[in-house]
């Protein structure tokens, strides 16, 4: 049976006002003006509810907006979207536990009434046959996302930090569900003994997925859909997946990879876990003044597409602690950036009503300083 609600729920008229505003800057039609809603999807709310918990499900959805595509659904079925958007919810609120500056800001947006568009997420890979039970680089994670509706829309070098970036956009909605920018560090492109190093942190990383749960998203490829029950035992699984699954990294090779690659000395703490989350804001810039008035850790300087049509910019990353073996072989634990929350505002294609869903090289490159240590 389909359930459609009569009516799309509470509008945001706040965060509306100021898509609306965007839409008169640019010229173009906001797409996301018309999205916002509150909703009471139970396929999306069991899904968010059994995995996160039933005060991690309400925080999630006081926070996010929910895109009004979901305000009909099939009992007992969980399309292929759902997951999308469950996942995304799973991840976002994780993070926030994560990132106390994002957690405050998102709390601070909510207390006037408003709530945050996510726009993408993104994660950080190695492309290294040394890398364990995992699959190497983003290979680990498209068996994830192509059964969940994303394909491939943009490839973009990082040349100046010997990585890759590829965005995917979940095809049933793409100007509403999140999309993710899965990048890979290549560690040929340093030194031997940097390789070396790469092999022994990665050397020890688990899979995260059962038989079961490859089974499972087979038949989500096939049939676009899942039972309940099932849907949530996947989504439990893909979870465990955005995480850091080899061992503490021995601290001599945490130096010697930090001193080339603040990247990938990232990746030593912190693995797969989602590197950031980004809300989709009308002005980027106006955004960045308002926080740095406030005293809060940003970026210096709002990164700009080569088109104009995309703005970033982020808080600094949030310090975590984490353990490291020594040369005695005893674990110490050290201070380093973990995980940052970030800003971004996208224009229409030029002469369209189509909001540019792309990314742009040097944006990325710019935002991923914000790890650095």
């Amino acid at each position: 049976m389909r359930i459609a609600l009569p009516a799309f729920g509470e509008v945001l008229v706040d965060r509306g006002r100021r898509e609306r505003l965007r839409s008169s800057v640019s010229g173009c039609r906001s797409l996301t003006q018309d999205f916002f809603m509150s909703t009471t999807n139970s396929n999306l709310a069991n899904l968010v509810e059994k995995v996160i918990g039933a005060d991690g499900a309400a925080r999630v959805y006081r926070l996010l907006t929910i895109p009004a595509v979901f305000a009909s659904w099939e009992c007992g079925q969980v399309s292929r979207k759902e997951m999308a958007q469950a996942l995304n919810m799973v991840l976002f609120h994780d993070l926030l536990q994560r990132v106390p500056s994002g957690r405050r800001y998102t709390e601070e947006v909510a207390a006037r009434g408003d709530k945050v568009w996510h726009d993408h997420g993104a994660l950080r890979t190695v492309r290294w046959l040394g890398n364990g039970a995992l699959p190497p680089g983003e290979s680990a994670f498209t068996r994830l996302l192509e059964p969940l509706g994303y394909r491939l829309n943009g490839v973009f070098p990082l040349g100046r930090i010997g990585m890759t970036g590829r965005s995917y956009v979940q095809q049933d909605c793409p100007d509403q569900i999140a999309q993710f920018f899965v990048s890979e560090l290549h560690p040929e492109k340093f030194s031997v003994p940097f390789q070396d190093a790469v092999t022994r942190v990665v050397s020890t990383s688990r899979d995260p997925l059962s038989p079961k749960a490859h089974w499972l998203l087979h038949e989500l490829g096939r049939d676009n859909r899942l039972s309940v029950t099932d849907a949530i035992s996947l989504l439990a699984e893909l979870q465990g997946c955005f995480a850091c699954q080899h061992a503490p990294p021995a601290l001599a090779d945490y130096e010697l990879l930090r001193a080339e690659s603040a990247e990938m000395a990232w990746i030593a703490t912190e693995g797969n876990t989602f590197n950031h989350v980004t809300d989709r804001v009308a002005d980027v810039t106006q955004v960045a003044l308002q926080q740095k008035v406030l005293k809060r850790p940003m970026k210096e300087t709002v990164e700009v597409s080569q088109s104009g049509r995309i703005r970033q910019t982020a808080f600094l990353a949030d310090s975590v602690v984490r353990r490291f073996v020594a040369a005695d072989g005893t674990l110490v634990e050290r201070d380093v950036p973990g995980s940052f929350y970030e800003f971004i505002s996208r224009d229409c294609i030029d002469g369209s009503d189509q909001l540019d869903l792309g990314f742009d090289a040097g944006n990325a490159q710019g935002i991923f300083k914000m790890t650095a240590s």
